[in-house]
Parts: C-alpha cells; structure tokens; sequence
C-alpha cells in the first residue's frame, strides 16, 4: 500500500489510528500491539502477499536470535550466534537482491550460460535486515535486549517505516511502544503529525512527480541531449530524488506522531551541506548511521593508519552503494561518494579550508553528477547525459537569444531545436527555483519544532493537504522502493 494512494489515507490510516486507540482506552494493551502488527502485516501485504511469509520468518529467526544471545550461557560462543545471524540475514538479503546480478557477472567472467532466476524483489527487504542485523549486533554488544515478541515484532514491522525507513535502532523504539503516556490520544501530536504528512505528501505528489516526467524523458526516453538539457536532467532527478524520499520519510514520521511515536529524523537539507562528510550527516542520516556503526567503526574506523583508515572509507560506501541496487552503476555510485570522502579526510588532515561558497558550489554539483550513476538503468544512459552535461554533444541556445548571441554560432552553437522543446523553460525555472528553496527555507524538521497548533497552521496543513489529495490522479510509487 503507498502512502500517497486514496485507501491509505482515507482508510486504512484513519482505521488504524482508531482502532489502536480505542485498544489502549480499554487497557486492552497487548490488543493494541496485536492490531499495529495485524495492520502492518495487511499494509506490507497490500502490494503482494507472496513475500508475506518471508518477512514472518525473517522475524521469528532473528527475535530467537536476539533471544539467544541475552542468555547468560549458551552450549556454543555467542559470537558463533551472532555470526549465525549475520549470515541468514545476509544470506537472504543476496539470494532475493544479488543472486542475479552474480550470476550475469559469472557467466560474462567465464562465459558460461547459467540460467538467471528472474527473483522478484521482496519489498523492503533491505530496510528489514540492515534493521535486524543493528538489533542483533546491540544484543551482542548489551546494548538492548528484548523478551517480548510483541514488542520485537512491532519494531520491525511498524507501518510507517517499515517499507523504506528510517532505519530504526531498537534501543530508540521498544520504550516509546511501553510508555503510558503514548497510549493516549494526544492532539498536540495528531496536529503536528498531520501537518508533517501533509508537507511529505505535497513533495511527493507535487513536485516530486513533477521533476520525475522531465527526468525520466531525459534518461530514458530521448535519444540525446544538449548541454542545457543534460543539466535539466540531472538536476531534476536530484530534486525528484530529494523530494521524493524526504516525502516519503515526512510522511512516515507524520503517521508515526499519530500513535505517539518518534521516529528519527532523517533528512536535515542535505543540499546546503559544505563537504561530502556533511552531505552524509543530512542525507539518509539512518543509513549513515547504520553504515559507520555497523561497518565503518568494526572495520576500524579512524583509529587506523592512514591508508587503513581510506580502505575502511571504500569499503563502507561501495557496500553503501551494492545495498541500493544490483548494479555497477550503483556500485560506482558508492564508489564515487568513497572516493569524495577520502579526499574530504584528506584535505581536513592537511589542514587546509575553502571558501563557503566554492566549498557548497563543489559539493553539490558532485552530488548531482554522481545521481546520474544512481539514476541511470545502463552505463550508456549515464554515459548519454554526462556527455550532454559536459558540453560533448551540442550547445543549444534558446531560439529568442539569437538576434544578440549569434556570433557564438561559429563556436558549433545552435539556436532552437531542443529535444524537450516542450517543457524545457518550465523545467529550467522549476530547476533554478528549487534550488533555491532548498537552500534557503526551512526544512520540514525545523518546521515541525516550530509548529504551533492554531488557525494559522490549520489552513496551511489544510491547504498543501487538499492540494496533494486532489493531486493524486496518477499514484506512484516512491523511489527508495526499488532498494
């Protein structure tokens, strides 16, 4: 079920709320977790019900797991345990999510012909294990532990950031599903929450969407591009991509307030960031979370040499880039980040700074030129839209500036005859304006710390509310799904 569609927002998520409330108003505690579990379960199998038992088991083995290694004595190591849980994790993770991606690489490396096994993605799968494999780890370490499956269950299945996070610490969560106070309706949350969902809901639908038709012609649709449309199409999948997954997390924190809830945030405008290392600090936060406590800091960190400490970096952002996608693209992806982040420790190492400007101005247009990696579906669409970025296949000037810059046509500069002719001043304009908005207003989380439930901020929420919902004529679905 998305959460930009009719039946979740009118149905199932009024339905939910109702319900678990009414549970908790009776005492009915226990009756309470049972029905969010026994709705998450309906959400998550809404899209497809086959996966559904897959999940269960996932769930089963690792809160055994967990069970396991808070027990003062085991018959075997506890390591042995957690290695043991690590593996099925993983192990599921590759079979569903990389199994074909091997195989392909196997036969092209040997040229064999081993039959691919066409595996449908099961959906958030990469969210649920990352999520599992940090509550096992903290079990290890005795940094938590659960006795409850009700409890364990809820935390890994909780509607709304169950698809595509954030990536939630159990630590962060079990005491909230306990605490008296969040059993009861609290309508300062149920303002604020909504207020919140509605602004997830409105860069979904409104501008998300919007940057999505314009990026997808250009990526996949036109057979080339001039330098102006490159860049329109690269900068309107960054913004697609930003305002798409920071929607999607709103709106997973806005439901969440609903039941009293906190999630974490996950986004903090990671398009003002000066460096890569603060790109990473706002962008995805729980994922960077996971990768450096999980990956990062086991592999060392930085209390290695020099050249261990840039390997650790490499090996955390191309296992941050294999984990979006099955793909080289996406590999290089990581690798490019990796590589921007050695530079970035590299530079503080020697001491040396940067204006803010040249360092914000650097910073996002390698964020930008990466996405391409991260967008295309082949090295030949990517190769397709750099080529137009960096000016190797064609300048084109709108027809309007010829009369005062014709003279640059004996520099190979054409005037008119754009590919996206239709939409390409609209799309320069919403590209330049946006830009600016993410730059300079406030983010949605500073939002929510201001809001203040009145008449103001109910005919704003009201506003960008019903100006989504009557905005969903074509729902689709949210990019981080794929991954």
């Amino acid at each position: 079920m998305l959460f930009n569609s009719y039946e979740y927002i009118f149905v199932f998520l009024p339905a939910a709320f109702i319900i678990y409330f009414l549970f908790n108003s009776r005492g009915h505690f226990n009756a309470a977790k049972i029905w969010l579990i026994i709705a998450s379960l309906l959400f998550y199998s809404w899209w497809s019900i086959y996966y559904l038992p897959l999940i269960i088991f996932s769930i089963c083995v690792n809160y055994l797991a967990g069970i396991g290694l808070n027990r003062p004595t085991l018959p075997f190591p506890r390591q042995s345990l957690l290695i043991g849980g690590l593996i099925f994790n993983i192990g599921l993770l590759g079979y569903f999510k990389y199994a074909d991606f091997f195989i392909a690489n196997i036969n092209l490396l040997i040229q064999a012909d081993i039959p691919l096994l066409h595996l449908t993605l099961p959906l958030a799968i990469s969210f649920y294990t990352f999520q599992q494999i940090a509550y096992l780890v903290d079990n290890y370490r005795g940094q938590s532990r659960e006795n409850n499956f009700l409890n364990y269950a809820l935390f890994v299945l909780f509607f709304p950031q169950l698809i595509a996070g954030p990536i939630v610490h159990h630590r962060e969560m079990i005491w909230q599903y306990e605490a008296p106070e969040n059993k009861k309706i609290d309508f300062k949350n149920i303002a604020t929450g909504l207020f919140i969902f509605f602004i997830g809901l409105f860069k979904k639908v409104v501008i998300a969407d919007t940057f999505a038709v314009w990026a997808a012609y250009g990526f996949d649709t036109a057979p080339a591009l001039s330098l102006i449309e490159g860049w329109v199409v690269s900068l309107s999948y960054t913004f697609q991509l930003y305002f798409d997954f920071s929607g999607y997390t709103d709106m997973a924190i806005g439901a969440a307030l609903l039941f009293n809830f906190r999630l974490p945030v996950n986004f903090f405008s990671p398009y003002r960031a000066l460096s890569i290392q603060d790109f990473w600090r706002r962008w995805h936060m729980t994922l960077g979370r996971f990768l450096r406590q999980y990956i990062y800091i086991p592999l060392g960190g930085s209390r290695v040499g020099e050249v261990r400490l840039y390997t650790n970096i490499m090996i955390t952002f191309l296992i941050g880039g294999l984990w979006h996608g099955a793909g080289w693209t996406f590999v290089f992806w990581g690798f490019l980040h990796g590589a921007a982040l050695v530079v970035n420790r590299w530079w503080q190492k020697q001491g040396l700074q940067m204006n803010n400007i040249l360092a914000w101005f650097l910073t996002f247009n390698f964020v930008n030129v990466a996405w391409v990696f991260f967008r295309a579906a082949s090295w030949a669409d990517a190769v397709k839209v750099l080529k137009a970025m960096f000016g190797f296949s064609g300048v084109i000037f709108p027809e309007s500036t010829a009369p005062w810059l014709g003279f640059l046509s004996k520099y190979h500069i054409s005037f008119g005859g754009f590919v996206m002719e239709d939409f390409i001043y609209s799309a320069v304009i919403m590209c330049a304006a946006f830009l600016l908005i993410v730059i300079w207003l406030p983010n949605s989380m500073q939002l929510q710390k201001r809001f203040q439930p009145n008449i103001w901020t109910a005919v704003i929420t009201g506003t960008i509310g019903l100006t989504a919902i009557l905005m969903l004529t074509n729902v689709s679905e949210f990019l981080y799904f794929n991954f």
